[in-house]
């Protein structure tokens, strides 16, 4: 159980606590605050763990299992709680969600064939803006409303973008699985 694969645990760990503060009053109005910082907190430990484990050679079966596991029960977790707070609309997240199925199925399939499939700068792109949508949504502020809604159909366009880009690239997947 190297440090990543800690990391990685911590922010499954986190998961609930961010839920509970961002549907239910704790603390009589900070808790949107709370949440944010666990979102960030936990978003952070996600680029510290993959840049930990490359860098000093750490990689393990169980962290390329639970890496990208831990990321899609933070971003699903984030998207749901924000549809029921009625900040995103639920199409957008059902897009959201479903693309990452999909690929999830597709890197299920391209591992079985002995393929690993590289994250692409597309899916990098799409991670910042998705994220930084959640944050956004999260904080809530009325100023920031325009820069919100613009950065929430970014992260739409690039999520659609990367999952079209992620299948041409590896169409070849397909006819091998």
């Amino acid at each position: 159980m190297n440090l990543p694969n800690k990391l990685t645990i911590l922010r499954v760990i986190m998961i609930p606590f961010f839920v509970v503060f961002m549907l239910m009053p704790i603390t009589g109005g900070t808790d949107k605050w709370i949440a944010l910082a666990l979102f960030i907190i936990a978003s952070l430990t996600d680029l510290l763990d993959g840049y930990i484990a490359r860098k000093y050679n750490l990689v393990t079966n169980f962290g390329k299992f639970m890496d990208p596991l831990a990321d899609k029960l933070l971003v699903c977790s984030a998207l749901i709680c924000l549809t029921d707070l009625e900040r995103i609309p639920s199409w957008i997240v059902i897009i959201i969600i479903a693309r990452e199925f999909i690929i999830s199925g597709f890197r299920l399939i391209a591992s079985d064939n002995g393929v690993v499939i590289a994250a692409s700068y597309w899916g990098k792109f799409k991670t910042t803006f998705q994220m930084l949508m959640i944050c956004l949504m999260i904080a809530d502020l009325e100023p920031l409303g325009l820069l919100t809604e613009i950065v929430m159909w970014a992260a739409l366009v690039l999520t659609v973008v990367s999952l079209v880009d992620y299948l041409m690239k590896n169409k070849g997947v397909m006819k091998e699985g």
